[in-house]
């Protein structure tokens, strides 16, 4: 597997596991002996980066993938956040315990505790903050990170959905390493500024559904989606807009038929082929789907082919938001 290096210092596999999906957020939970398994292949396959967080679950996930890496510790990168009010069981499952967000001082530092101890590990090597909190200063934020790396309990300082000026001021207390965000065939806006301030503080970008959520696999239907499954309530999902969407996957698999890989690995390779300043993390549950994706990481493109698979997928023809209004108000602050 190629290495990437993102923003101070931190290098990574090009391609890394999204951990998410081993839980019940698409509908039913991996077994436990089946995500150990996954994990330890994508280890051997070469993937040194694997991504959580303490609200997957919450906090099931953390304690799975703390587990499941503990044979290889010193050969991974571990990711998680913090960022997210988290309320008692008597709430619900999943983000329905969600009450908010929260980056006080005082909470970054009860996660990141809390997270080292369902790790299992003595560092946080990515600790990012999931959803920036309108209600604490950014600054705060990355002068409480900056602190927990001089105590050797984070390596490096990382943000998610943030917009360009909330970077700036997050970079200028405590360098951020990644963003992470989503970016993918059907949703390119991070190109128009995001990306150009990425670049000029020398932050990598960290993709998350860079598949978008299964959807640019061709596998993603109406009638595939179980009871549980979280997308059924993304408007890009939602039946029409799901119906006119699935003409993209269709001109995408037609390159893909052409070129003799996946509708998958050409997306995944798309984004590859937009800077060595990115590392995309697709999600899966399957050993097969995981040995497909990594292969994306050795199909190149010519610049027509580039320019042919972008055309396909105009952003301008895809219908629906990515996150429900509750959760597009959270991103881009």
């Amino acid at each position: 597997m190629k290495t990437r290096e993102l923003g101070d210092g931190l290098k990574v596999s090009a391609i890394g596991l999204g951990c998410m999906g081993m839980g019940q957020v698409y509908g039913t939970a991996l077994e436990k002996a089946d995500a150990l398994a996954l994990m330890a292949r994508a280890v051997e396959l070469g993937v040194t980066f694997f991504d959580t967080a303490e609200v997957y679950g919450p906090f099931a996930n953390e304690e799975l993938v703390g587990e499941g890496l503990k044979p290889f510790r010193d050969q991974v990168v571990i990711a998680t956040k913090f960022g997210f009010d988290i309320g008692p069981e008597d709430l619900g499952q999943g983000m329905a315990r969600v009450r908010g967000v929260n980056s006080r001082p005082e909470h970054i530092r009860a996660v990141a505790e809390a997270s080292l101890k369902r790790l299992g590990i003595e560092t946080i090597d990515l600790f990012y903050q999931h959803r920036v909190d309108p209600n604490v200063p950014i600054e705060d934020v990355a002068g409480t990170v900056k602190d927990l790396i001089s105590e050797g309990k984070v390596k490096h300082f990382g943000l998610s959905e943030a917009g360009a000026a909330t970077i700036r001021k997050a970079h200028a207390v405590q360098p951020v390493a990644a963003l992470q965000s989503e970016y993918s065939l059907w949703f390119r806006e991070l190109e128009a500024e995001i990306l150009p301030t990425l670049r000029e503080l020398k932050i990598g970008l960290v993709p998350y559904s860079p598949l978008g959520r299964g959807f640019l696999t061709g596998a993603v239907k109406a009638e595939t989606m179980g009871e549980g499954d979280f997308r059924k309530g993304l408007p890009r999902f939602q039946a029409e807009a799901l119906a006119k969407n699935l003409s993209l996957v269709d001109a995408l698999a037609a390159i893909a038929a052409d070129k003799g890989v996946t509708p998958a690995q050409l997306a995944l390779a798309w984004i590859l082929h937009q800077g060595d300043d990115i590392a995309p993390i697709p999600g899966t549950t399957k050993i097969h789907r995981l040995e497909e994706n990594i292969a994306a990481a050795d199909v190149t493109f010519t610049a027509d082919e580039l320019a042919r698979i972008a055309a396909a997928v105009p952003e301008t023809a895809i219908e629906g938001e990515r996150y429900s209004k509750t959760g597009m108000a959270m991103v881009g602050r």
